[in-house]
């Protein structure tokens, strides 16, 4: 039996993101098969992008959230959700952050710099970091999150790839993806 120090869990983000990596047992082999998927994923990202965005845009709880000014962002901000159209310039500015993020999943190595970039993204998204205004509900974290992971379980069935790298494929990316999801909702505690 592995002992774990549980207080650790909450204080060292290396040592919470390697307890959950290897009680899913996420591995070299995992991070292999998501980088094997880079060449073909990669035309992809924009289609991706661009259905994560449609979704946001359909509820009003999810899209208020594009409303206050973007960290990094510089140019206008709209005056009511009315007025955040697809086309505005915030929402271009978020889309790249989001094709960033989906090309960073497939190339990028794991190690400490990613698990921090991993970790920013979910505290990105509560005032804890960039705007103080952005405050996106961990039950709209939630949705999103399952979203992704089905239109990239979706994505990853149309390459028409052979079956074991398939399921491989789609196994390795379940896995980061419940990481990912453990790496927001820490930052909805207390």
């Amino acid at each position: 039996m592995t002992k774990i120090d549980e207080p650790r869990l909450e204080s060292d983000l290396g040592y919470r993101f390697g307890y959950v990596a290897g009680f899913m047992g996420f591995g070299p082999d995992d991070i292999a098969a998501i980088h094997g998927a880079a060449p073909l994923l990669a035309p992809l990202v924009p289609g991706l992008v661009d259905a994560v965005y449609d979704k946001l845009f359909q509820q009003d709880a999810t899209w208020r959230h594009f409303l206050p000014r973007q960290y990094g962002y510089d140019g206008n901000v709209p005056d009511t959700l009315e007025h955040l159209r697809m086309d505005h310039a915030q929402i271009t500015f978020r889309k790249q952050h989001l094709g960033r993020y989906l090309a960073a999943l497939v190339t990028r190595p794991y190690d400490a710099k990613m698990v921090e970039y991993l970790d920013m993204v979910g505290k990105m998204h509560t005032p804890k970091a960039g705007s103080k205004e952005l405050n996106v509900p961990l039950v709209q974290m939630n949705a999103l999150m399952g979203f992704v992971s089905d239109a990239l379980t979706a994505t990853v069935l149309g390459l028409n790839l052979p079956r074991d790298t398939e399921a491989r494929t789609l196994r390795a990316f379940g896995k980061l993806l419940w990481i990912q999801n453990d790496l927001i909702t820490r930052h909805y505690q207390g």
